[in-house]
């Protein structure tokens, strides 16, 4: 996490980010100005990146569920076609998330060439 914070300062030094950060620093204000004083992204942050899949989807489902919170994800990166996962236990509004994020993911890809009939 400390890498990927570094990387995304270089690349981007106008955004703000702050990592690697606990929850509760990164949504709560009044943990933050212990854990992070002056950090003008802990108890405000919108977007979380955690460093695991696992990490990320427990999290996100107790977030989910216990502050009745839009969650969008996992969304997965990195793979050649737009790929994405959704759990046994998902919404209806999580599935319409997953397959916009996805249908988002797939514009612009040229399909790739199908085995060469001869």
């Amino acid at each position: 996490m400390r890498e990927a914070t570094a990387i995304i300062r270089e690349r981007c030094p106008r955004l703000p980010v702050e990592g690697p950060i606990q929850y509760d620093a990164a949504v709560d204000p009044g943990v933050a100005a212990t854990k992070l004083p002056g950090s003008k992204v802990a108890g405000h942050a919108t977007v979380l990146i955690f460093p695991d899949l696992d990490t990320g989807n427990n999290t996100y489902k107790a977030v989910q569920r216990s502050a009745g919170a839009i969650a969008i994800g996992p969304v997965l990166q990195g793979l050649r076609k737009p790929v994405d996962d959704l759990s046994r236990g998902a919404l209806v509004q999580d599935i319409v998330n997953t397959v916009a994020i996805t249908a988002i993911q797939a514009q612009g890809r040229n399909p790739e060439p199908g085995p060469s009939t001869r």
